[in-house]
């Protein structure tokens, strides 16, 4: 009796997951065919009567003037020079500026001066992508967000070529199987890492892991099987891609190991205006009165300021047994809103819990100029961020001539502090006795080693240049083209 009641229950519901399913795949071919429809009705023909080629960009926060924001305007003024044929698109939520101010303001903070117009598409719903909006589950809630702006940014203009260049995977499905687009991506940072999933494994109290998760197992398991759902969907929209650009060897690894598609996924070191920086004359220490450590980074959690001035404050508690030139350690950063103020408030307090006040500088949202003062004056240039993706302060401190201290992990680690043609290039530590311990071996060198070692770390960031962004971002890309 009983099976004849499951029976009669599961042939109904399989008939009718069935109906469903049929459903499903007509209204999505039939939304297909309304993209493919609208998109003959919006294009309209070039000058030589051809369709122009529409490539488009999906940065959210195209006017934010950061790493990312870098490589975009770079990536466009690239395929400009190389393809004739080609209209760049910009999706963008920066509704706050004409594309003409935007445009200006790439030129003004990154000197890239585009060849021809880019095509702006103003999205009104980008508030969906914002983390404050998501207080728990905010991975989820952004990358579902970043679903809905999609289809926003599809309705309104349907794209040849899709590049994803800010980090919303999540739209790659979107675009190549409702838009029939061939779509790709620029990573900057894996969503989750497998980091993140080790964090939550192993009961890691840190700054994306609240102790309250730590200290209960039942929280920390929750996590780890919400985590370990969304590293599965992640990885399945991510596959998606016919061309995957990670920016460092520690995303790569990261990226292979969740989308896994090797194939067609390869490194474009992301572009860092190192000339700049090699124009600051490389001279001959003189003898100095003050040895200046510079920190540059933003004042937020993951880049670990307290270690810094902690690993300071132990430095000058042993060198003050002898008898050298007075230390000052300058943090230099920028501020985005009061809870970065906040933060450079308790950094200060550390700083007068550990009776080094005086011999901490901070400098926040200064000018360009002044960076290069402080950098070209500097010894030792210091980063202490765990895991970071790739690492642009690390290259701008090299390239400006201080002897690079950088955390042992992550892209500083696998790809910039590493040794050129056989020579040393600076220096990595992992804890505040490894950081005070070399900060002491780096100001123990004479001069002439100092030198050595900054002029191999100089000849070394070369590989991070624009042309040599230009030379393997195209050669990433040519899939999407033929």
């Amino acid at each position: 009796a009983c099976f004849r009641l499951l029976c009669s229950l599961l042939i109904p519901a399989l008939f009718l997951s069935g109906v469903l399913c049929v459903c499903l795949v007509v209204l999505l071919w039939g939304v297909r065919l309304w993209i493919q429809q609208r998109k003959k009705e919006l294009t309209s023909a070039g000058k030589d009567g051809k369709q122009p080629l529409l490539v488009a960009f999906f940065h959210p926060y195209c006017n934010a003037g950061g790493g990312g924001e870098r490589v975009l305007w770079c990536a466009i003024r690239t395929l400009q020079k190389k393809y004739r044929n080609v209209t760049c698109v910009v999706y963008t939520g920066d509704r706050g500026a004409t594309g003409e101010e935007i445009v200006e303001g790439a030129f003004r903070r990154f000197n890239i001066k585009l060849t021809h117009p880019v095509k702006f598409v103003f999205l009104e719903k980008r508030y969906l992508v914002e983390a404050s909006l998501y207080p728990h589950f905010t991975l989820l809630g952004q990358s579902l967000g970043s679903v809905f702006l999609g289809w926003e940014a599809l309705r309104k203009c349907v794209p040849d070529v899709y590049i994803d260049s800010m980090g919303y995977a999540f739209t790659l499905p979107l675009f190549k199987y409702l838009g029939g687009c061939r779509v790709g991506c620029y990573v900057h940072y894996p969503t989750i890492s497998t980091d993140m999933l080790s964090v939550v494994r192993n009961q890691d109290t840190r700054f994306n892991n609240a102790a309250f998760i730590t200290n209960s197992p039942l929280f920390s398991k929750f996590k780890l099987a919400y985590y370990y759902f969304f590293a599965f969907m992640y990885g399945l929209v991510g596959s998606c891609s016919d061309v995957i650009m990670v920016n460092s060897s520690w995303t790569l690894n990261h990226i292979l190991s969740l989308w896994r598609a090797g194939a067609c996924t390869s490194i474009v070191y992301p572009p860092c205006d190192v000339q700049t920086f090699l124009d600051i004359p490389l001279e001959e220490e003189k003898s100095t009165r003050e040895y200046s450590i510079v920190s540059v980074s933003q004042f937020r959690p993951e880049k670990d300021h307290p270690l810094q001035i902690r690993a300071f404050a132990k430095l000058l508690k042993e060198k003050r047994l002898g008898q050298q030139p007075p230390l000052k350690l300058i943090l230099i950063g920028g501020c985005r809103n009061q809870q970065d103020e906040e933060r450079v408030n308790n950094l200060k307090r550390l700083c007068e819990e550990l009776g080094v006040s005086n011999d901490v500088t901070f400098r926040i949202n200064i000018p360009f100029e002044e960076l290069k003062r402080h950098l070209a004056e500097a010894t030792i240039g210091l980063h202490t961020m765990w895991n970071e993706h790739f690492g642009i302060g690390v290259v701008e401190c090299m390239a400006a001539g201080t002897v690079i201290l950088a955390h042992s992990s992550g892209g500083p680690k696998l790809d910039i502090v590493v040794p050129y043609e056989g020579h040393i290039t600076g220096f990595l530590a992992e804890n505040e006795d490894n950081y005070a311990e070399t900060m002491a071996y780096i100001l123990s060198l004479s001069p002439e080693k100092r030198l050595e070692i900054r002029e191999n770390a100089r000849r070394s960031v070369h590989r991070f240049s624009d042309q040599h962004f230009e030379e393997t971002f195209l050669l990433s890309v040519e899939p999407l083209f033929k």
